[in-house]
């Protein structure tokens, strides 16, 4: 199994009450979700006016696609132009997974 997670650091213009930036990232997050069905979730600059750290996530068989699918997306938000996007990391972790797992094996949770 992959996952690939991205970390998007964004920069909101004139934004002057936290009640206008959750706007602006409640609306790109919910366009991220529909469009490339990631998960996403503010994961920093919480406090602040003007700073926003989104964390995207996304699973798959094929790190390739996976990375594809964050890249794509951090795209994305930078072409909605409702915030500048000032960093954007993406990492692919590969999770040990084996074929023909048998639930009812008894042996196979040990």
């Amino acid at each position: 199994m992959i996952v690939g997670a991205c970390v998007v650091e964004l920069h909101i213009h004139d934004c002057q009450s936290l009640k206008a930036k959750r706007g602006v990232v409640r609306s790109i997050a919910q366009r991220v979700r529909n469009r490339f069905n990631l998960s996403v979730s503010e994961v920093g600059g919480q406090d602040t006016w003007q700073r926003c750290v989104l964390g995207l996530c996304a699973a798959g068989s094929d790190a390739t696609t996976v990375r594809r699918s964050l890249e794509r997306a951090g795209d994305f938000i930078e072409g909605l132009h409702l915030a500048e996007v000032c960093a954007v990391d993406i990492e692919i972790v590969h999770l040990p997974h084996e074929e023909g797992w048998d639930p009812d094996d008894p042996g196979a949770l040990e």
